[in-house]
């Protein structure tokens, strides 16, 4: 086995973990793909035999093309319908990290992201994090600390119950499910709809449980793309097909019942949102 050899295969031994790494960072199978594959072409441009710990170099390497990606992405609003039927990758993507984290993770600036996942993910000392992101040791510890907090958000407000109510409006809008859906409903609750979040024609504020249910219905599919977060310290559902924030459903639960919700979709609201990961042990 020649050099170039066997350098290919301590390359791919490393390739699993490197794609696991790039995947949470650019919440993208392709782009992660990419990344990889381009730290492998710098790889071939140097010599590896004065390289004392090629995993670390790979993963500094690796980091660092995506921070690029990351600082030089530009967000463009994609309505849901566009992207309900993504690539299986993405799925699997979205399967491997989790729906909600890579949403959240989504929302965080490109050197606190990057440091977060290196160090809470796989835990890479803060050292080697702050040459890469070109931050002192200490400035990576507090990058990785406010993306801990911007990930777990506060404790919600309301107790475990408010929380079930809404993963059971949720359950009853995947499923279709009328009957299910008129339980969880107030007789009175309330629904309002930013005019982008709704096919054309459909009123943007509805009253009366029988009426939220059928509306309900008739768009429900998109609840297949849901997983409940805290949206500013309030109980949400976020709408996202390929893990990115499509749509915001906020909710007001009132004696264990839904009373209204609001479907947020205009692209200026949802960025401003505090989107953080709801507490499973409080589920």
């Amino acid at each position: 086995m020649d050099g170039r050899e066997e350098l290919a295969v301590r390359f791919e031994a490393e390739r699993g973990r490197l794609g696991a790494v790039a995947r949470r960072m650019l919440g993208s199978t392709a782009e992660a793909e990419d990344a990889v594959q381009e730290a492998w072409l710098r790889l071939e441009r140097v010599d590896a035999a004065e390289l004392e710990n090629l995993p670390g170099w790979l993963t500094t390497v690796v980091s660092r093309i995506c921070l690029d990606l990351l600082r030089g992405r530009r967000t463009v609003p994609v309505a849901v319908e566009e992207v309900v039927d993504g690539p299986e990758a993405e799925a699997e993507l979205v399967e491997e990290v989790g729906r909600a984290m890579l949403v959240v993770l989504d929302r965080l600036g490109p050197a606190e992201r990057v440091a977060f996942v290196l160090h809470d993910g796989f835990a890479v000392p803060f050292e080697q994090i702050g040459r890469i992101v070109g931050r002192n040791t200490a400035a990576a510890k507090k990058l990785a600390s406010r993306a801990r907090q911007r990930v777990k958000g506060a404790d919600a407000a309301r107790g475990t119950g408010d929380r079930q109510v809404v993963e059971a409006f949720l359950a009853a809008a995947r499923g279709g499910d009328l009957d299910a859906l008129l339980a969880v409903l107030a007789p009175e609750v309330v629904r309002r709809a930013d005019p982008a979040a709704l096919p054309a024609g459909r009123p943007v504020l509805l009253r009366g449980a029988g009426a939220v249910a059928r509306e309900t219905r008739v768009i429900g599919r998109r609840a297949r793309f849901g997983v409940p977060v805290l949206a500013d310290g309030g109980l949400a559902v976020a709408i996202a097909p390929d893990g990115r924030l499509r749509l915001l459903l906020r909710f007001e639960v009132v004696a264990g019942r839904v009373a209204g919700f609001e479907v947020v979709a205009d692209p200026a609201r949802l960025a401003a949102a505090d989107v953080s990961l709801l507490d499973r042990s409080a589920g």
